[in-house]
């Protein structure tokens, strides 16, 4: 493995699956699932922003009051269902949600949900961001999680899924476990970094509500039968091998009540196969695989 040189971009050699060693999940399971929720908060007319009416005018009432629907209605439709099927999601926390939406944050503690670090508000960017004002951002990011959950989050997941060159070094300097933002494998994989090795988290970049029924315009309904299609796939692929699949979900998007319909039919698919699989959360899946990953077993 070490003479296969990095990737261009330095962070990860090349590794192909079928030639790793294997090992399994708790209980046996080849596929471990995990569900991912964005609980996020906007600055008000700056910064990024998500829209689903392009081009509103200003001050923008109409988008802020969509966005808002995620934490006023819809991210405890989402925590309802997620535990009606034993699901103890990660929940993809912008710090600013402590204080502006306390409920849901008592409510995601209620379901189990681990925490991971998503920024302070998603108005944010860590792109163009110099080391020290990204050091700072990340720490103050941590500080806030660690005071209110009484322990460091284990994993991060850029807001916009964005990054400065030295982002990964950072994280690992940080003290960050895993980060939740590529789909290069179904497995974990090794990054290197400055700080020593981090871990990547698989992370569904097209099973994922914003880019694909925002972003690429699909119906509620392709998106749950992507879910479930990928979920088959997985299983039937996990009989010899480890793998980890991830769905992401936004609480103003996914917390529709018309999408909200949609997704629990995929996740009703998923559940009835429970017995087949480890429903897991983020971190449990960075402990159990890196421990296999640094025994070799």
């Amino acid at each position: 493995m070490s003479a296969i040189p990095l990737a261009t971009h330095g962070r990860y050699r090349f590794s192909a699956i079928k030639d790793r060693p294997t090992y399994r999940w708790p209980n046996g399971a080849g596929l471990a699932v995990y569900v991912a929720v964005g609980v996020e908060e906007y600055s008000f007319g700056e910064g990024l922003t998500e829209d689903l009416f392009p081009g509103a005018s200003k001050p923008d009432l109409v988008n802020a009051s969509w966005r808002d629907y995620g934490n006023r209605v819809g991210a405890f439709r989402l925590f309802d269902r997620l535990a009606s099927f034993g699901i103890r999601p990660a929940v993809l926390l912008n710090t600013a949600v402590y204080d502006h939406a306390p409920a849901v944050i008592a409510a995601a503690r209620e379901i189990g949900a681990e925490f991971v670090a998503h920024g302070v508000s998603n108005s944010d960017t860590l792109a163009g961001m110099n080391p020290q004002e990204e050091t700072a951002y990340l720490r103050a990011v941590v500080e806030r999680i660690t005071r209110e959950e009484g322990g460091p989050p284990a994993g991060w997941s850029s807001p916009w899924l964005a990054h400065s060159p030295a982002t990964l070094d950072l994280l690992a300097a940080e003290g960050f476990e895993y980060v939740a933002d590529f789909r290069m494998d179904d497995q974990p994989v090794w990054l290197a970094t400055q700080a020593g090795r981090l871990l990547s988290m698989p992370y569904a970049l097209e099973l994922n509500d914003s880019t694909t029924i925002i972003g690429r315009q699909a119906s509620a309904r392709d998106f749950a039968e992507m879910i479930v299609d990928e979920f088959d796939e997985m299983l039937e692929a996990s009989r010899t091998q480890p793998l980890v699949m991830s769905v992401v979900v936004h609480s103003f998007i996914s917390g529709q009540p018309f999408r909200l319909r949609a997704l629990t039919r995929a996740l009703e698919h998923i559940a009835a196969r429970k017995d087949a699989i480890w429903l897991a959360r983020p971190r449990d899946i960075a402990t159990w695989a890196g421990e296999r990953m640094n025994s070799g077993a």
